[in-house]
C-alpha cells in the first residue's frame, strides 16, 4: 500500500458562548509554570507528542516512528477516557494490549467527555469549561502520566508517540513529574489541509474552507504558545512536506532530539502496531512510504489570507527539522 494519506484528527466546532467573566478566562489559559518542566531521569518514559492540526501526516509520522526500536506509536491517546480505554479499531491483538493497559489506569471516574475542556481549544472560549477546567485539572493530568506509564510497561518501549494533536493537552504533560516531554510541532501547507478537511472519498467529517481556516487559526496560535514555552532541547517543528522529501533524515532528527540511536525502518515495509486510534491508515497490517513532494492542493484566496502570518511564524520558529542538512535548524 502506498502511502499519501494524512491524519484525520477533527477540530472542535467553533464556539458560540460568549467570553463571560475575564478572571474565569485568565484562569482556563493558565499553563503550568516552566519550574514545573523538570528533567526526568532516564527511567522515564519519553512522550514524543505531535500538536498542531489535524490532517498534518501525524499517522504516517507516528506509524514510522513506531517501527524504530524502543519507540511505541499509540495513536491518539486522547480518545482513550472518552472512549473508556476500548479501541474502535480491530484485532484480537490490539484489544488484548489495550485491555491490559486499561487494568493498569485507575480513571472511571474521568470516562466520558468532560475532559475535552482540557483539550480542545475551543474550549477556551466556552464558559461552561472554565469551572469543569478547573475541577479536573489535578485529576486529568495523574491520570495521563498513569495512562503513559501503562502503556510503556505493556509495550516494553522507552519512547512512545502520541499523535492527539491537541496543544492544550500538550499544556498539561508539561506539568507532569513522571515522564519525558518531547513536543513536535507538526505543520503543513495550508492549502493542503484545507483540501483535505473538504475531501469526499474519506469517513471523517468534512469541513468548509472558513471553519477549516478557522480551526487552523486557533490550533496554531495555542501551540505557538506552548511550543515557545517548552525547553529548546526537546522541541522541533517539523513540516510535512520536508518529511514527505527526506522520511530518513527527519526522523533521524526526531530521534537524535530524544536521545535515541535506533536504527532507520525500512520505509518500504512499515508495520502500523497497535494504536489505540488513528485515521484509515492504520486499519491495514503494514504500508510503504513513498517520499517525494506531495502534489499541489488548490489555492484559495480565503486560506492564503487568513494563514498569512502563520507562513511567516514557521519560516522563524525554531527549532524546527532541516532535511538539507543533518542538524535541525536553530
Amino acid at each position: 500500500m502506498k502511502v499519501d494519506l494524512i491524519d484525520a484528527q477533527m477540530p472542535a466546532r467553533p464556539a458560540r458562548d460568549g467570553l463571560g467573566h475575564l478572571a474565569d478566562w485568565r484562569s482556563a489559559m493558565s499553563f503550568p509554570a516552566r519550574s514545573e518542566q523538570r528533567q526526568a531521569p532516564r527511567a522515564r518514559p519519553k512522550i514524543i507528542y505531535v500538536m498542531g492540526a489535524g490532517r498534518s501526516g501525524s499517522t504516517i509520522l507516528g506509524v514510522t516512528l513506531g517501527n524504530c526500536d524502543g519507540v511505541f506509536y499509540a495513536g491518539e491517546l486522547d480518545k482513550w477516557l472518552a472512549r473508556s480505554g476500548h479501541t474502535p479499531l480491530p484485532g484480537a491483538g490490539r484489544e488484548s494490549f489495550w485491555e491490559q493497559v486499561r487494568e493498569g489506569v485507575a480513571a472511571a471516574d474521568l470516562y466520558g467527555g468532560a475532559t475535552r475542556c482540557l483539550e480542545r481549544s475551543s474550549a477556551l472560549f466556552q464558559p461552561r469549561c472554565w469551572p469543569v477546567r478547573r475541577r479536573l485539572r489535578s485529576r486529568y493530568r495523574r491520570v495521563a502520566q498513569e495512562l503513559y506509564l501503562a502503556v510503556a510497561r505493556a509495550a516494553g518501549a522507552s519512547h512512545i508517540v502520541d499523535t492527539s494533536h491537541y496543544p492544550l493537552r500538550a499544556s498539561q504533560l508539561q506539568a507532569l513529574d513522571g515522564i519525558e516531554l518531547y513536543l513536535l510541532f507538526a505543520v503543513r501547507e495550508p492549502h493542503s489541509v484545507v483540501a483535505s478537511f473538504g475531501r469526499e472519498d474519506v469517513l471523517e467529517r468534512r469541513f468548509g474552507p472558513l471553519a477549516a481556516n478557522a480551526y487552523m487559526f486557533l490550533t496554531y496560535l495555542v501551540s505557538t504558545w506552548v511550543f515557545l514555552r517548552h525547553p529548546r532541547e526537546r522541541r522541533l517543528v517539523l513540516r510535512h512536506e520536508s518529511f514527505r522529501e527526506d522520511p530518513a533524515g527527519a526522523i533521524r532528527q526526531v530521534l537524535d532530539m530524544t536521545g535515541s540511536r535506533a536504527a532507520l525502518p525500512d520505509l518500504q515495509a512499515l508495520g502500523t502496531g497497535r494504536p489505540f486510534q488513528g485515521n484509515r491508515l492504520v486499519r491495514s497490517e503494514t504500508v510503504s512510504l513513498q517520499s517525494g513532494r506531495p502534489a499541489p492542493a488548490p489555492r484559495l484566496l480565503l486560506t492564503s489570507v487568513v494563514q498569512l502570518p502563520w507562513r511567516l511564524v514557521f519560516r522563524l520558529l525554531r527549532p524546527a527539522v532541516d532535511v538539507s542538512t543533518s542538524q535541525p535548524l536553530g
